[in-house]
Parts: structure tokens; sequence; C-alpha cells
């Protein structure tokens, strides 16, 4: 990339514009004329994890001041949402006859302020029958309480039911030497996003306009569209700055579809805001699985045999939690070793609980977790180092696509690369003299030390693909139309970048559209670390094809062969080979076009033949205090591999975030409910969100190994540092205390925790 934009650390072109005005969310469309006179919805919620709806009492709120209406599924004529994997488990968008969680809205209230309506939900008097609740999805796999009568089971998804292969009996691992097994629980988190979720809606010339904070403006307008019995065309999605998504906002909610209707009934554009403790309640939550993990093997530290079982907590709904994170999990299984006998089973298993969504990394950093957390037992067990049992069973490094043993085809890797650099980065063997010497001196504050190793896939939600357009404008600006959306990856600079490089403007002359469906109709949305490697590789391939046609363009403009055009990256100018001082710009190429009526742009599509599969190595140091169970982050080194680095600040930065996310489920976060299923984490008094305080100061090492899969050789990052960093933070702590017996510990690893363990042993 030698003279290019690209590969260099370019400040983020949306900073300046979030730090002094600040952005604009949808709680801050104030000034929109189609949301003049729009009413605040509030929703009624439900105070009970299971119940036969028997009454709902209203009277009393309809006549509270400033309240318009209020409205139930029965007032809105709403009929149940199947869901696709199981038509027998069908949610409604107001719960009319039975509640399956606490935060299920019932019912919902509109008013001309957002305190008037938040007054009148408190008026509103619902009766349930309560029923048996299941917070525990072991519990709830053998429950005779079902949540769906029609679905027959609590049960709603198994991978053995679909054909995939069953867990063998004991006998599997009948000629191993060795066996180490465990039983994991990656827990329950929220994702917390800055901002919670917020809709308004307006009907504008018998068109339905919403603005949603999203991660997906089209597949949100479909949703809409379908709830309201209308097609595509007569819905406008617009999705303005997103305060964070972390896979919570992929897909739509029932408080956001309810809008267009609720807006009717109304007869006024509203607005919607959930409050943090509805956003901690009723925002889909992630992770939520139960492992069962036994490896087999030889003595000499090689694993042969590979069992994993996973149980996944879907909540009170078949989402997108119960479907992705297993079908990720279980094809991600093997993760970077070379084991010749892996089986996995995957069971969905509904509860009464917030349903379980696509949350950061979606299934593979749980894979990722059990696996690591095996080869951790597995070493113990042996009495060997972590990192010599990880380079025994490691796959070799491949240029060529290599297929797992469970059918998953990774394109390129260098494991065993990954793990060098970050054991060299960290200094490996200094630590793990420390750590002796402590351990020697019977120090009440131990050293931990937690080395992960792994690979994920990315893009893999098909279509693998996006479209892009760039227009130029008379003044020789672009703008860069997308069908992925931003929530803080800087797609802005990344996509203006790639841009520039290709068509020498100025990457501050570039514009980004993006999440406006009437700008953008087509498009796959930010989710799955997809957004570079398919919408920048859209965006790439579009100005390639621009450059293409300016070059005719300009051969007519400068009266030469179109073969002798060339253009100056540098200038931003098109000229004939050899005669740099007549040339034409992109300002007045456009200007031509446009004197004969046309556009100076391309609409374009870029298609890739599979997802793309980043790896990397991330070592945590931790320091216990053995009294207390304190723990303490000191020290992280991560090596990403996500192919070509287009900016590594944005790299990093991706790269940071994810390993604040994976510390603080390895330390601190879980979401908790009592035995009746009432949350006790629903605010962030209750709920321990990771800050700046417990965490070190990241070391990232940069490694590029370029997938052939796009023109840009890139691989996601945006989940990459969560799936490393877990498993690498956790087994630190149990590596701190791993002398004194104890062998593993459940995240979060709370000083309750490690302290309980350390009693436990001694």
């Amino acid at each position: 990339m030698a003279g290019s934009v690209l590969g260099n650390r370019v400040i983020r072109k949306e900073d300046p514009k979030f730090i002094t005005t600040g952005g604009v969310y949808v709680g801050d469309l104030h000034d929109v004329p189609e949301l003049d006179g729009a009413a605040y919805v509030a929703y009624v919620r439900s105070s009970v994890a299971h119940g036969i709806v028997t009454a709902i009492d209203a009277d009393e709120a309809r006549s509270m001041p400033g309240v318009i209406g209020v409205y139930t599924a029965a007032d809105l004529g709403l009929q149940p949402d199947a869901a696709s994997f199981n038509p027998g488990v069908a949610r409604p968008l107001l719960a009319s006859e039975r509640v399956r969680f606490v935060g299920e809205p019932v019912a919902a209230v509109v008013a001309e302020t957002f305190e008037q309506a938040a007054d009148a939900v408190s008026a509103v008097i619902v009766d349930y029958d309560v029923l048996e609740a299941y917070v525990d999805p072991e519990q709830a796999l053998t429950g005779t309480t079902l949540l769906y009568e029609g679905a027959g089971s609590n049960v709603v998804m198994d991978t053995t039911a679909m054909g995939m292969p069953d867990l063998s009996g004991d006998e599997y691992f009948a000629d191993c030497e060795v066996v180490v097994e465990g039983r994991f629980v990656n827990q329950r988190v929220a994702p917390c996003p800055l901002e919670t979720r917020a809709a308004a809606a307006a009907w504008v010339d018998g068109r339905l306009v919403q603005w949603v904070s999203t991660q997906h403006a089209q597949g949100i307008r479909d949703r809409i569209a379908a709830v309201n019995g209308l097609d595509a065309s007569a819905v406008r999605v617009i999705t303005p700055d997103v305060g964070g998504g972390f896979g919570a906002k992929i897909g739509v909610y029932a408080e956001e579809v309810l809008l267009g209707g609720i807006a009717t009934a109304a007869g006024r554009p509203v607005r919607w805001t959930e409050t943090r403790s509805e956003s901690m309640m009723a925002l889909g939550h992630g992770r939520a699985q139960i492992q069962y993990v036994k490896l087999g093997g030889r003595r000499d530290g090689r694993v042969t045999h590979y069992q994993l079982r996973v149980i996944q907590d879907c909540g009170g709904f078949m989402d997108m939690g119960a479907i992705l994170a297993p079908f990720m999990t279980r094809p991600m299984a093997s993760g970077v070793y070379d084991i010749a006998n892996i089986e996995c089973r995957t069971t969905s298993v509904l509860t009464n609980t917030t349903p379980t969504v696509a949350y950061r990394g979606a299934g593979r950093p749980e894979a990722t977790a059990a696996i690591e957390r095996g080869m951790d037992l597995y070493a113990a067990e042996l009495g060997l180092d972590p990192t010599e049992v990880r380079r025994i069973n490691l796959i070799a490094p491949f240029t060529e696509p290599h297929t797992t043993v469970i059918g998953q085809t990774y394109d390129v890797g260098d494991y065993v690369g990954a793990l060098d650099r970050a054991l060299a980065a960290v200094g490996y063997d200094e630590l793990r003299a420390d750590q002796q010497r402590r351990r020697d001196a019977g120090d009440p504050v131990q050293l931990g030390i937690g080395v992960s190793v792994y690979v994920e896939i990315t893009g893999g939600v098909p279509p693998f693909g996006d479209n892009a357009r760039i227009d130029i404008a008379d003044d020789g600006t672009a703008t860069v139309y997308t069908g992925t959306s931003p929530h803080g990856q800087g797609h802005d600079t990344a996509f203006s970048m790639i841009t520039s490089a290709r068509t020498g403007i100025d990457i501050h002359d570039i514009r980004l559209v993006w999440g406006d469906t009437d700008l953008v109709p087509t498009g796959g949305g930010t989710m799955g670390s997809r957004s570079l490697q398919q919408g920048g590789a859209a965006v790439d391939k579009a100005a390639g094809e621009l450059v293409e046609a300016a070059k005719a363009l300009a051969a007519t403009v400068l009266e030469a062969d179109v073969a002798d055009i060339v253009l100056d990256v540098d200038r931003g100018a098109f000229h004939v080979a050899g005669t740099p001082a007549v040339a034409t710009s992109w300002a007045e190429l456009a200007v031509a076009v446009a004197a004969d009526g046309g556009r100076l742009g391309v609409d374009s599509r870029f298609d890739a033949v599979s997802p793309t599969f980043p790896f990397g190595a991330h070592v945590a140091v931790v320091e216990v205090d053995t009294d207390t169970g304190r723990v303490r982050h000191v020290r992280h080194v991560a090596v990403d591999d996500a192919g070509t680095i287009i900016n590594p600040l944005l790299l990093e930065g991706q790269i940071h975030g994810g390993i604040a996310q994976g510390t603080a489920q390895a330390l601190l976060e879980e979401v908790r409910f009592d035995d009746d299923g009432n949350p006790v984490t629903s605010n962030l008094a209750d709920y321990a969100m990771v800050s700046a305080a417990e965490l070190p100061s990241f070391e990232v090492v940069e490694m590029e190994t370029p997938t052939p899969v796009n023109p840009l050789g890139a691989k996601g990052v945006g989940e990459s540092g969560t799936i490393g960093s877990t498993p690498a933070v956790q087994s630190a702590v149990v590596d701190a205390v791993a002398h004194l017996g104890v062998r593993h510990i459940d995240m979060p690893t709370t000083p309750e925790r490690v302290w309980s363990a350390i009693r436990a042993v001694s």
C-alpha cells in the first residue's frame, strides 16, 4: 500500500462532531417537521415472569391528565408473531393471554408528555394467574410446564433432531489415556448500549416513516411493513446516529414495530424511548449458555477426542440468540485445534427470562471459551504448561482452505505465529518466573497468566455481500451510499479512505450516507463483523468502476483513446499518459455529464464466496488477592489478525472495545433473576458494568494475513477482541490460584467466587 492512504493511522472523520456538537440520536429529533405534535408512548410491562392475563383495567389511566389513549392487543388488532424456526412459538407484540418474562409489554399508553405517559403506566392494573416460572434452562429442559403449548416442549431447537450427530456415550473415549471434563457457565449478560432503544413514527402522505436506533435499517423496514400489512415501498426507515448496538439492535422489537399502529390509533406522530431499567429487562440479552465439555487424548498432550454439549437459554421467546448463537458455536467448536474426533450438540431451551439475541460475537466467544477452558483442564491434568498443550494441538499454518473435522472450512490461518507473537510481546517466561517467586514466597497477592488462541467466523450470515453507490457532484466531491450502518465503528473514515485510494478525492470531500431506506433501499446492515469485508469491498468495487467510467468520459473530453487515459491519484485528475499538464478533474467531468442530463456515478454490488476467519492469541495477566478474592487485571496483550489493515487506528479501537467487553464478562457482568423470575440486576447500580478503572492499557500487536475472499484482503475485527479476551482473563484468574488446587471458576470471577473457590480446596 506504498503511496496510498490505506494502511495509515488516519484520524476518524466522525470524531469532531461527536466531541463538539454531539451526535444526533432518535431522542434528539425535535426539529423534524414530520414529528411536530408527536405524543409520547410508554409501555405497561409484565410484573410476573409467567402467568395468564385475566384482566387489564385501564380506566383510571385513560382519565389521567394528558393521556390520549391506552391500547391493548385487542385495541390494535394484533396477531402473534410466529418464530421462523419453530411455528409453535408465537410471540405476541403485546401480551394478551399469557406473559413469559418480567418486562414483556402488555399495553401501550400514549400521552402528551413522557412524564404523563409514565405516570399513567403505573395506573394500569393487570391481573394474572401466576404460573410456574423457569429461570434455569436445565430445569426448563425437563419441566412439565410449557411456555408455549403449541411447541409441545420447552426445547425449541436441537441439532440432533436436525440430523446432526448425537453425542456418544463413554465408549467414545475408551481408547484415550487421559480424559478431562467440566461444566462451564457462559453467563447471561446485558448489552448496555449507551443509547437505549428509541424510535419515532409518523404517517406522511400515506407512507409510514420511522426513525429507529438500529443496526439494520433495511431489515427493520421489511418487518415494520409486514406487521402493518404494507408493501416495503410504503415504509421508510431512517437511522440517525446510533449510540451502541453490540448485536442487540440488529432485529426489530415489538415496542418499535407497534408505533405505526399506535400512531394511527392516536391520530398523531409518536415517540418512544425506553428507560435504562426497561433496557436492562427487555432489550435482548447475550450469551446464556451452559456447556458440558469433555476432552480425551494422550499423555504427551495430544487431544484426540472432544465432546461439547451446549444448552442455550433462549429466554421467553425464540429470538436470534436461540438460533444464531448455537449455529455459530457448533461450526466453530474445534477452534484452532487439529482434533481428530469432535462431536457437538446444541439444545435451545425456553425460560421465563428476557429473550437472548446476537450479542457481540454470537456463539463464537462461547465456542472459544469452551475449548480454551478444556485445554487448560487438559494441561493441568498432565502437569504441562498450557501453552505447550496448545502448541501440540494447533492446526499448522495454511494458505489454502482448511476444513475441520466438524465440517467448517477456514480461509487462511497461522495460529502458531499468533501465539508466538503474543508470548514474545508479553514476556511469557519472565512472567512465569515472577509467578513462581510469588508462590514460593507465599505472597498473598498471586500472579495469574491466561492464554487463549482463537479463530472466528465473520460475515457469516448470507448473503455474503452488500451494495454501494457513489455519486460525484459538480464541485468534485463524492457521496458514498452504503447498505451497512455504523454505530461507532468508523465507517465514514474507512469507506472514505477506500474511495480516496481509488479516486484521489480527498477523504474530507467524501460524504457517507447510510440508514435511510429511501436513499439506500438494499443493504445487509452492520453485524457479524461484515461491514469492511463486504460493505467496504462493495465501495471499493464501486470506486473502481467509477474510475473506469470517468476514464471513458475523460477520453472524450481530452480527445484521446480511453486506453491512454490515466488517473493521477495524487491530484485527483485524469490526463493522457505522458502529458500530465493537460488534465480534467472530477468536477469538470461531473459538470459535463450533468449538461447532458446524466450523472457521474455508479451502483455496484460485491458478493463474497464465503465468510472469513480472523484469528489471534491473547495473553491476560492478573493479580489475585488470595485473602479477599479481589482480582486486578494488570496487563493484556492481543494479537488479532483481521487480514489487511485499512486503518490501524480503527482496528485498535475495535480491539480495545472488544477486550473491554470480554474482560467485563470474565470479571464482573452477570444478569441475575430470583427463583420467581424477577430480575435483580435491572439497573446499573446492581449490574456491574466495567469502567476504565478495572482495565489496563491494552497492548495490541499487529499481524496481517490477507484473505483471498475479497479484494481488500480484509477480515472482520469488530468481535475479535471479545472472543480472545474472555477465556484469557478467566483462565488467568484460575491460573493465579491453581497451585492451591483450584481447577475452574465460573464467570464472572467475582471476589466472592474466587474467595469461595480458594476456601473450597483449603
